[in-house]
Parts: C-alpha cells; structure tokens; sequence
C-alpha cells in the first residue's frame, strides 16, 4: 500500500497537476465526459468558498498528485449542503483513499456545523453508470434522494423562432441594476424547487467575471411595465470544447418569475438562446433537468427536440 500525504491547495502552482488527474480519471471512464477543469480556477474563486479549508489535496511520496476533494457549500440560514467533488488516480483505488477523501469531507462538515450550530448534510453525485463510484459512495452511507439528466440537442436543423407575448421584450442582460433584478427573478423562479439555495448578487457577478462570458448568451425579458419576468443564461468554454474535441454550447439556467408563468417565456427565451448559440457556431447545444421536477421543464426541453443522454444520481449523507 502506498503512503499518501495529505496536504492543503497552494495555488494556481497545483492547477496543472489537478489537470493531469482529471485528464488520467477521465481517460479510464471513471468521469462524466463532460467534466472539465477550465472552469476549476473560477470555481476556487467563488466569494462563498475557503481554498483553506475546504480542498485537500493527496500525493504519493515521489509528489505525485493522486486525488484531491472539495467541498462546496452554498450560503444558507437553516441547513448546511456541503457538495463534495472528488477524483482518484487510478492507481490509486487499492489504496482506498476515497474512503479518506470522504472522511476528511465529514469531519469538515462537523466543524461546519459546529461553528455555524445548523444542522448538515454530505453531499455528492455520480453517473449512473460508473459502479465503483456508486459503489463508494454507498458503502459509506450515502443514499439517493434525485435523479438529473443531461439533455442534448443539435442545431443543425431549423430551429422555430421566439414568439413572444405582446408587450414583452427581449433583450441581453445589462448593468447592475438588471443583476440585482436577475437575482431576484432567479431565487423567486426557483424557490420552490428542490434543494433551493438563494443567489447573491456578489456570486453572480462572479459567474459573469469568466473571461468567456458572453452577454448575448445571457438573455433577460422584460414585462411591459419593465419587470424582468424571465431569464436564460448561456456559454461556450473553448477549454472545455478544445478538451473534448467537440463543439458544444450550455444553457446554465432558465427560470421564469412566478407572476409570469404559463406565458410561453420560457419556451421563447430557451429558442432564442439556440438562435444565438447557433448563431456562434455550436453545433450542439446541452442541459442539466431535475428528473423528478414536477414543474414541467422536461416537457419543455422535450418540446424543443432536446433528448436525455445521461442519468445522474444525487447521493446525499446527514452529518
């Protein structure tokens, strides 16, 4: 059994490092093919996250980066999500270092408790297909509580045009004033959506700091007395697509404020976002649905010519 030797994140210096074992994780099937590390450097910028504490990384002897774990934990004023990331080297698993990746991650979690006094929840995910993920995850208590699927669709076809109700208008998301209006708009969209955790303008802003952020994937509509009733946020990684060799586009968020539902806004700003995806190239364009949702955002998305591709299993553990 190697000696392994766990150590905190020390900066940009282990980006590349990190790259190498996501690539060798990916290489054996043990990740999603849609996981990618170029977004990791914003994601480990985010206001709400501590690099100190919260990431972990673990080398053999020679400094061999051989896993790392992070855990993501949203604000919150009742109950504590702590999402944990995790990847092994393959060479790596006969030494059961995700059993320690895990346990790190709960000990972590019963600090946070503690010091916030909320209550806490683990959490974590997997394709449903990679079994020995699966199977970790269960062997240490984890339990599914959702199921998610990722749905694609090309845009090599005719795609029908945005229709809009009189008075709407659609646009791209502007300054300040519209962020504060989209984050509103989002936490009231889905505030009665499973898990909901409220946006802050600081975090979004954060999201819009990607260098690859574009504003004409970032769509708003506007209720006739100026409101922003719906939203659509886009993006493009040319990392992630030089990576993985494809030509790809997503459709991080779509939500329509409660007032302003069963008015086809939605539907119109999703068509428009493919226009404008199209428009730049993608060839393809994919989604992240709750399974279980009973909002109606499968039909949706089915009615588009958006077809499901992957399951995801949401695992979740009280601590």
């Amino acid at each position: 059994m190697t000696v392994l030797i766990r150590r905190p994140y020390l900066g940009k210096t282990d980006l590349k490092a990190i790259t190498e074992l996501v690539n060798s994780c990916e290489t054996v099937g043990q990740l999603d093919k849609d996981t990618s590390i170029a977004h990791l450097p914003l994601q480990l910028d985010e206001p709400s996250f501590d690099k100190a504490r919260d990431l972990r990384l673990w080398e053999d002897d020679t400094g061999t980066l051989m896993g790392f774990g992070q855990i993501s934990m949203p604000e919150a004023k009742e109950a504590i999500d702590g999402y944990l990331y995790f990847y092994v080297h393959p060479k790596a698993h006969e030494d059961r270092l995700e059993t320690d990746i895990i346990r790190w991650s709960e000990r972590r979690m019963l600090e946070v408790t503690k010091e916030r006094r909320l209550p806490a929840k683990l959490r974590s995910s997997s394709r449903d297909d990679i079994t020995d993920r699966i199977a970790v995850l269960e062997q240490h208590q984890f339990k599914v509580d959702r199921h998610f699927l990722t749905m694609t669709c090309r845009l090599d076809r005719a795609i029908p045009a945005p229709q809009l109700s009189a008075g709407f208008t659609l646009r791209p998301l502007g300054g300040d004033r519209d962020m504060e209006a989209w984050v509103e708009c989002f936490n009231d969209s889905f505030i009665d959506h499973w898990n909901h955790h409220d946006l802050t303008v600081a975090t979004l802003k954060h999201w819009l700091s990607d260098p690859h952020y574009r504003a004409d994937l970032n769509l708003i509509t506007l209720a006739p007395d100026g409101k922003l009733a719906a939203f659509c946020y886009a993006g493009i990684s040319p990392e992630e697509n030089s990576e993985s060799g494809r030509n790809e586009g997503w459709i991080h968020w779509l939500g329509t404020g409660p007032s302003f539902r069963k008015l086809g806004l939605g539907r119109a700003l999703l068509l428009a976002a493919m226009h404008q995806l199209k428009a730049a190239g993608v060839g393809t364009v994919k989604l992240a649905v709750d399974a279980d949702s009973m909002t109606g955002a499968r039909r949706l998305y089915d009615s588009v010519g958006f077809e499901p591709v992957q399951t995801w299993l949401s695992y979740v553990k009280p601590v």
